[in-house]
C-alpha cells in the first residue's frame, strides 16, 4: 500500500485495508498508453513491460497503433479502474515475422502469481465497430501453453464457416461457452488456477454483477506457467479466403490475487473507507 494512502487514511480517522492483490493491472497509474514505453531493463517500472521483446508482442507500430487508454474504455460498473483498454489488431499488427496478428501484454511481477490457488481477474467486451471476425479463430487470455483460455469465431477444424461463440477451455477443450459474443456488453471472468493441484475453474458475470463460479475446478490441467506468460490480448489466427480487417478488444479490471476471490466487479481498491 502506497504511503500516501495510508496518510489519507490516517488523516480521515478511518482504517485502512488491503486486499489480497498479487498483481495490478488495472491501468491506473498509466497517464496514456506511451506510458508502456518507459520500462526497461534500467528502469522496470509499472506492472508491464513492453520495450523488450522478451515480454510483449505487437506489430512494427507505435504503441497507440494496438493500445490505447481511456474512462470509455472500461466497465462502467468498474469503480475501482479509472480507465480501460483498448487493444487494436490492424494491418501491422504482426509480431517477428508470424503470420498471426497479435497484442498482447504480461504482467512484470516477483509476485507469486503462478504458485497456489490463484485468481486471474479481467473485464472484455467488444463494439459493433471494428468487431472482431467471426470467421477466425481468436485466442484470448491465454498462456503459453494454452492450458486455458478463451477463444473466440471459428476454430480451425470446425464444420462451417463462422462462429459467433465466445468459449472457455481448458487443455484445448469446451468447458464453458456463450452462444454469442453480443456487442455493447462486459463480461466479467476470473480463472480460477490451482497451480499445485493443476485444477482449473472459472467465474463469470455480465454487466455489474459479482462473479459466481459458472465451472468448478477441472482436474487433470497442465497448470505450468513461470509467472511470465500470462498474455492480456489476443492472438488471431490466419484462415484462407477471409481478409483481414480491423478489430478492436476492450479490456478492464485486470489484476491477479490470491486467497479468496473478490466477486465484487473491479476487484479491491487500495483502501476502503470502513
Amino acid at each position: 500500500m502506497k504511503t500516501s494512502t495510508l496518510l489519507a487514511a490516517a488523516l480521515c480517522g478511518v482504517a485502512a485495508v488491503e486486499g489480497a492483490v498479487l498483481w495490478d493491472g488495472r491501468f491506473n497509474d498509466f497517464t496514456s498508453s506511451a506510458d508502456l514505453n518507459k520500462w526497461s531493463w534500467a528502469n522496470q517500472v509499472g506492472p508491464y513491460p513492453f520495450t523488450n521483446k522478451e515480454y510483449y508482442i505487437h506489430g512494427s507500430g507505435t504503441v497507440n497503433r494496438y493500445i490505447n487508454l481511456s474512462p470509455d474504455y472500461k466497465n462502467p460498473n468498474d469503480t475501482v479502474s479509472k480507465q480501460g483498454a483498448r487493444f487494436t489488431l490492424d494491418s501491422t499488427a504482426y509480431w517477428n515475422g508470424q503470420t498471426m496478428r497479435r497484442i498482447e501484454l504480461i504482467p512484470q511481477t516477483k509476485a507469486a502469481i503462478n504458485r497456489g490457488k490463484v485468481f486471474y481477474h479481467f473485464s472484455i467486451s467488444r463494439r459493433d465497430t471494428n468487431a472482431p471476425s467471426v470467421n477466425k479463430e481468436h485466442q484470448i487470455c491465454f498462456f503459453e501453453s494454452h492450458f486455458t483460455e478463451l477463444k473466440y469465431g471459428w476454430i480451425s477444424g470446425e464444420q462451417g464457416a463462422a462462429n459467433p461463440a465466445l468459449q472457455w477451455m481448458t487443455n484445448q477443450r469446451t468447458q464453458w461457452k456463450l452462444s454469442e459474443w453480443k456487442a455493447n456488453v462486459w463480461h466479467n471472468f476470473a480463472y480460477e488456477i490451482d497451480f499445485s493441484g493443476n485444477r482449473v475453474g472459472l467465474w463469470y458475470s455480465e454487466g455489474g454483477a459479482d462473479l459466481k463460479q459458472v465451472v468448478a475446478p477441472v482436474g487433470g490441467v497442465s497448470t505450468s506457467s513461470n509467472g511470465q506468460d500470462w498474455h492480456l490480448g489476443v492472438l488471431e489466427l490466419p484462415r484462407s479466403g477471409y481478409p483481414n480487417t480491423n478489430e478492436d478488444y476492450y479490456f478492464s479490471g485486470v489484476f491477479i490475487e490470491d486467497g479468496a476471490i473478490t466477486t465484487k466487479i473491479g476487484g479491491p481498491g487500495e483502501f476502503f473507507w470502513v
